[in-house]
């Protein structure tokens, strides 16, 4: 182990180099302070200082301040070296991050034994240190896993959006949102045209693989971070959008229904031959006794119509929008 001698005396420095080389320990000595930090930032393996108090420019006490002020040599444990018996004196030094100190002239049994307590007690507080930082390893690890699995949770196994789950929460807290700050929401409901046709004709897996180009096609279409796509059921989609108009709802949606028929899936058994969508809108302005509940209702009855209208095709539901 590395030990550091700080000491102006140089008969003093000889003494502890001969005692502690020959008990095995690896010994740096310097004559001053400047010498020390010099020697310091060298980082050598240094498991403790030996510390002259008295010392000209920058004294021991100054010097063990300055040390465990920093983050690098803040554990490694500091032994005063002194002459003096004030009481204040010592009180400073271990004021400023001595462990313990050693009066002069030095006696080699003394000195072993105080440094092996020192470096034992240092041993412990790195293991100490380690097994904390190892919790925080674990910890950090375990709240990654958690977030995670809330994540898969969220998601839905096929396409990746958000599913059902979580667009119930989000819904129920951006309507909570909206009623506080007084702004509209709105909700977009969209499905595929003809879509059991399409998995007779085609077959399940690929009619998986339609649902998930829809999926692939959204985060071009709905770019807002505030704004949740979710795979509501089936073939069918949601789209919510906190602070959004009656007007800018329709947009979104007419860009979503177009960049879905642009994108020419094939499906033989649609009279367009690809694969288009329905779409229903519905805003509100919300007030405390509504519930979010509503707002899905006039979707739904908009989606219904635009499919009652021939389908590939938009339907906003204002009736919501009017009752504010």
């Amino acid at each position: 182990m590395g030990i550091l001698i700080i000491d102006d005396a140089e008969d003093t420095r000889l003494y502890l180099q001969a005692v502690l080389a020959s008990d095995g320990f690896e010994v740096y000595a310097t004559a001053s302070a400047q010498e020390a930090l010099a020697h310091l930032q060298d980082r050598p393996s240094i498991d403790l200082i030996l510390l002259d108090v008295i010392m000209p420019g920058i004294d021991g006490i100054e010097l063990c301040q300055q040390i465990k002020s920093d983050a690098a040599w803040r554990d490694v444990p500091v032994i005063m070296v002194t002459a003096l018996t004030n009481i204040e004196d010592l009180d400073r030094a271990f004021a400023a991050g001595a462990m313990d100190y050693i009066m002069k002239p030095v006696k080699k049994r003394e000195l072993l034994a105080r440094i092996r307590s020192a470096l034992a007690l240092k041993t412990e507080m790195d293991r100490r240190k380690e097994r904390e930082e190892e919790l925080l390893r674990v910890t950090a690890e375990l709240e990654e896993a958690v977030r995670k699995l809330q994540n898969l949770s969220s998601l839905d196994g096929l396409t990746g959006l958000a599913n059902r789950r979580r667009f119930d929460e989000y819904l129920a807290s951006e309507w909570k949102r909206a009623i506080r700050n007084g702004t509209p929401i709105s909700l977009i409901l969209f499905d595929i045209d003809w879509f059991k046709p399409y998995n007779d004709t085609y077959g399940h897996i690929q009619g998986d693989d339609c649902l998930k180009a829809i999926a692939s096609l959204m985060p071009k279409v709905v770019r807002r971070s505030s704004d949740l796509v979710c795979r509501y059921g089936g073939e069918e989609f949601a789209v919510i959008l906190p602070d959004t108009s009656q007007e800018g709802a329709l947009a979104v949606a007419e860009s979503i229904r177009e960049a879905l028929s642009e994108a020419g899936i094939e499906h033989r058994q649609s009279p367009l031959d690809r694969v288009t969508v329905s779409v229903g809108v519905a805003t509100a302005y919300p007030s405390p006794s509504s519930e979010p509940v509503t707002l899905i209702g006039y979707a739904d009855e908009a989606l219904y119509e635009a499919k009652r209208q021939g389908r590939n095709r938009t339907v906003e539901n204002a009736e919501i929008h009017r009752s504010r």
